[in-house]
């Protein structure tokens, strides 16, 4: 079972909300970061490294200080104020109609060490380490992780509750997604919270695996530090917003390579077909993958469905079942002797949210030779993999709209 508290979280004052809030870290590199950040935005403390003219290295020492006296001088601003009692918070996002609705709380670091936080990714000590810095020198959690959790429908009653009074923030962000954040102050909101949590088996990171080993393994440095640990420490625990599995939709990760491993465009397509039913579509509207096994690809200025062929895939291995999985084994590694995903530079990944115009838009640019689009991944198939203890394949799962950061900040 898991365990969840309230905090006192800092966080800005109502007027200031919109130029604080900022999109995470990972999403934005460091130009994209600096034309992006106004005066207030978070952006100068979680990649410090644009307030430097040229911009330095984001893992610099120069750029680690500059966090730490950015994070002092919002808070001696009043850009960031800190709430008068430990609460927990809900956050919705909006985006294309539909409205997602998590809980800002605290997670426990024992959680993440026995398994019941449960990873579907697997994890980079470099990147690791960089996000663990920060997590040491600010003594909090700038940024939170983003969990998901069977239903409760009691939690879902309360969420609801709460959700129907105004909210502290309301605002559109530039990229048009909503942002709606209420405050949970009821001390029996509070503790019913606390108890229903408590009977969830386990919490499963949808995103943010990094951000959620960073937060664990500084929490345990402090615990293994501190000889009088009581295990009632603020460092025990690290700030998530968690939503119920079933408010949450993956959408497709697609692929774009850099070339055919010597093949002509010819031949590519003919070792393609003895594994898949290969289709050229005829127009110039691209082709969405219609299920589970059929992929869409760009090619040479033309739309192709491939459906795997029967046999050439496992659905009755969790893993095996995935499209990453078939379009790697099928393609990636059989025909193009691209063999691991995490180190090839022949290869590169497109969120979904940027739409399949962005894969034609990469190959008809000579930038890349082809583009492979996949049908999303489904919640249940990333429960099922958690649980069984595998991983996916890297860049299997892409969630959106993406957390803001700086609605709340939870410190130790």
């Amino acid at each position: 079972m898991v365990k969840i508290k309230p905090f006192a979280a800092l966080r800005p004052p109502k007027e200031f909300v919109q130029e604080v809030a900022a999109r995470p870290y990972d999403v934005l590199n460091s130009i994209e970061a600096k034309a992006e950040a106004g005066e207030k935005s978070l952006l100068h403390i979680t990649k410090p490294e644009i307030d430097f003219d040229p911009i330095i290295d984001e893992h610099s020492k120069e750029a680690y200080d500059k966090a730490i006296e950015n994070f002092r001088l919002w808070q001696e601003r009043g850009w960031l104020i800190r709430d008068p009692k430990e609460m927990y918070y809900v956050y919705a996002q909006t985006m294309e109609g539909r409205t997602q609705y998590g809980l800002v709380v605290c997670a426990h670091v024992e959680d993440y060490m026995s398994g019941n936080i449960k990873k579907h990714e697997l994890t980079r000590k470099d990147k690791e380490e960089d996000r663990m810095i920060h997590v040491r020198i600010q003594s909090a959690n700038i940024e939170p992780v983003f969990f998901t959790y069977p239903d409760v429908p009691e939690i879902n009653k309360i969420v609801e509750k709460i959700a129907a009074g105004p909210a502290e923030y309301d605002f559109t962000a530039v990229d048009g997604f909503g942002h709606h954040f209420w405050p949970v102050s009821n001390t029996e909101d509070i503790r019913r919270i606390t108890e229903l949590f408590a009977t969830i088996p386990a919490f499963y990171v949808a995103d943010g695996h990094h951000r959620t080993a960073a937060a664990a393994l500084v929490g345990a440095e402090r615990k293994a530090a501190n000889p009088n640990h009581t295990g009632e420490e603020e460092y025990n625990y690290f700030m998530t917003v968690a939503f119920p599995a079933s408010h949450l939709k993956i959408i497709d990760y697609n692929r774009v390579v850099k070339d055919l491993n010597g093949m002509t465009p010819e031949t590519f397509l003919q070792a393609l077909s003895r594994d898949f039913l290969v289709e050229r579509r005829d127009n110039d509207k691209p082709y969405v993958p219609a299920r589970l096994h059929n992929f869409s690809m760009y090619l040479e200025g033309c739309w192709y469905s491939l459906t795997a062929r029967e046999g050439t895939y496992d659905d009755n291995d969790p893993i095996g079942i995935l499209d990453v999985t078939v379009l790697s084994n099928l393609v990636f590694d059989k025909l193009l002797n691209i063999k691991d995903l995490r180190t090839t530079n022949r290869i590169d990944f497109v969120g979904g949210i940027r739409g399949l115009d962005e894969l034609k838009k990469r190959v008809d640019s000579g930038e890349m030779v082809a583009a492979f689009a996949l049908y999303p991944v489904t919640m249940k198939q990333l429960i099922t993999i958690a649980d069984t203890g595998n991983i996916m394949p890297p860049k299997t799962t892409w969630f959106e709209p993406k957390l803001r950061s700086g609605l709340a900040i939870h410190t130790f």
